[in-house]
């Protein structure tokens, strides 16, 4: 895995929050099934199919301001900065 994989394998499938810890594991194949703070997609179940990313996603743009966990949105926290982390899905 290169550099910027890595750094990519940090983000939340659904609303590309960075994580603490790749939501996918080391590994990028085994996943936490740790809840995003943002969106509040578990990991390995919302975000295992293309299909289900892109449903989510939508979902979760129509309410974009609400955190899931209200307690852990950053100060300075900016979607349309976040959205820039949005890569194309394939």
């Amino acid at each position: 895995m290169d550099s910027e994989q890595q750094q990519q394998s940090l983000f939340c499938r659904i609303c590309c929050l960075q994580q603490e810890e790749p939501p996918w594991g080391e590994d990028g194949q085994s996943p936490s099934y740790d809840i995003c703070p943002c969106c509040g997609a578990e990991f390995g179940y919302e975000d295992c199919q293309l299909n289900a990313i892109q449903a989510y996603r939508t979902e979760w743009l129509k309410n974009s301001d609400t955190w899931f966990q209200p307690k852990k949105k950053p100060d300075n926290w900016s979607l349309k900065k976040q959205l820039n982390n949005i890569k194309p899905l394939e």
